[in-house]
């Protein structure tokens, strides 16, 4: 299946193929993380940790279960969740007192804990994170990565003073996503959605979008201001510098597996996987190439170059598997292994080892003498490269449109005035979600598509995948 004939077959296909997931589980919609699929999850939870320890959060695990009295603390809450929990209400044969719910977020968990963790300002911030497991009753048809029943999610919370550090410690997810997106290689737009589509519980809600190559949109995450919302409720208080008494402002942070899906999609092509460097389980393979007279020093060549990147800090695997070297590149290339290194004894004559490049297929020779500074000189130029592309690519997926009629399925761009009326009117005529107004103050000279008042902010629609 060609990704551009049919993007859907195409990912379920590549999914399948690379043995990122085993979908056969018997509950649908949760499926096993398989040995190299959870490796790039793991790869990708530890730049997560790598972010948050740096900058002051604290990883934390909390219990999977939350009582319903403390789930219905937070009315907004619980009425934006309470179609997608599960329950439990029996311990054995014995009905629960208090049903209990697996954790479709953990606000809920969370916050009756850090009502007993506060108490002074000296307390605060408090920037805690946490990499677990979430339930959701998704309706929709499932996907790999996309939409599961059961997702491995990255949370962070904080709490703060006042509104202005909590803001701050929006900022500051910014500056994280950035970074950790950088290394992903993925494109996105931090979009603030509308009042009818933020988080519940919400003061505001900032969206993490990214396109797909089949024009629809993918959340990757979302980062919230939550202000006095959650404290109030969960009795999250601190004494400050003259003694009273104040409710904290807390924000959120969040991610899911949907990562690894997004890298598929919008990195793959039609061998394959093609993954970042920063996050593939092998950064290069070695394929040694023999022949008739020359395999003991081609191969005795290929463990010295295994062992001097693997020295160097270089994720590397020596692939001396007794099959033809063109089955080797196939598996390779399906992997989505960034860099390919082939050694034969026309090379080592030469003192050159042949690079092999799986974001382009270009093909080329280094020198043997300076191979683990050229191995990550090239692993730079590919990241780069990959970032750049599909930052281009989600620009050609992009339009811009002063009518709502015949839109094709892409991201589109266009004016509005604000007022929830026309936005509704927006979503109907288009048959799009917003997704709302960028944060960054992208301007926009133009006029609201319904009402034709001028609007300098612009607003994105797109399908969800």
């Amino acid at each position: 299946m060609k990704k551009a004939e049919d993007f859907s077959e195409w990912y379920n296909e590549i999914v399948e193929r690379a043995n990122l997931t085993d979908k056969r589980y018997p509950v649908k919609g949760m499926n096993v993380w398989t040995p190299y699929g959870w490796k790039i999850m793991q790869a990708i939870d530890s730049h997560i940790r790598q972010e948050f320890d740096a900058t002051g959060h604290n990883e934390v695990y909390f219990p999977l279960l939350i009582p319903e009295d403390q789930f219905a603390k937070e009315k907004e809450h619980i009425k934006g969740f309470d179609a997608e929990v599960f329950w439990v209400t029996h311990a054995g044969l014995n009905p629960l007192d208090v049903r209990l719910l697996l954790r479709p977020t953990s606000e809920t968990a969370m916050y009756p804990i850090f009502s007993l963790w506060i108490r002074s300002h000296a307390d605060l911030p408090l920037k805690t994170y946490q990499i677990v497991n979430t339930f959701r009753y998704e309706t929709k048809q499932t996907r790999a990565f996309i939409r599961v029943r059961e997702i491995h999610f990255f949370e962070s919370h904080t709490c703060h003073a006042d509104f202005e550090d909590a803001e701050r410690q929006v900022r500051e997810d910014f500056e994280i996503l950035a970074r950790l997106a950088k290394k992903l290689c993925l494109p996105y737009r931090l979009l603030k959605r509308t009042d009818w589509d933020k988080f519940p519980g919400a003061d505001y809600t900032v969206g993490i979008d990214t396109i797909l190559p089949n024009g629809r949109s993918l959340q990757l995450g979302s980062i919230h201001q939550y202000k006095e919302n959650f404290s109030r409720p969960y009795e999250i208080k601190y004494e400050d510098e003259k003694g009273e008494h104040r409710y904290v402002h807390q924000t959120t942070f969040g991610m899911s597996e949907r990562l690894v899906g997004a890298i598929v999609a919008i990195h793959g092509d039609d061998k394959g996987l093609v993954l970042p460097p920063d996050v593939a389980t092998n950064q290069v393979v070695i394929v040694p190439v023999l022949a008739k007279g020359h395999t003991e020093a081609v191969t005795r060549a290929a463990r010295e170059l295994f062992e001097e990147l693997r020295a160097a800090g270089v994720r590397v695997h020596l692939d001396e598997r007794d099959v033809r070297p063109g089955v080797k590149y196939y598996d390779w290339e399906l992997k989505g292994v960034p860099l390919r290194l082939e050694l034969g004894a026309r090379d080592i004559e030469m003192k050159k080892v042949t690079f092999v490049r799986r974001d382009t297929g270009e093909k080329f020779l280094r020198e043997r003498a300076n191979v683990a500074d050229e191995v990550r000189a090239v692993l730079s130029d590919i990241a780069r490269d990959m970032l750049a592309r599909a930052q281009k690519e989600m620009e050609a997926n992009t339009i811009t449109v002063t009518e709502l009629k015949d839109l094709p399925e892409k991201m589109v761009r266009t004016g509005w005035c604000g007022s929830a009326d026309c936005g509704h009117e927006i979503e109907a005529r288009s048959d799009m979600n917003i997704l709302g107004t960028p944060v960054d103050g992208e301007t926009f000279e133009g006029k609201c598509v319904i009402c034709g008042k001028p609007t300098r902010s612009p607003v994105y629609l797109a399908k969800a995948m």
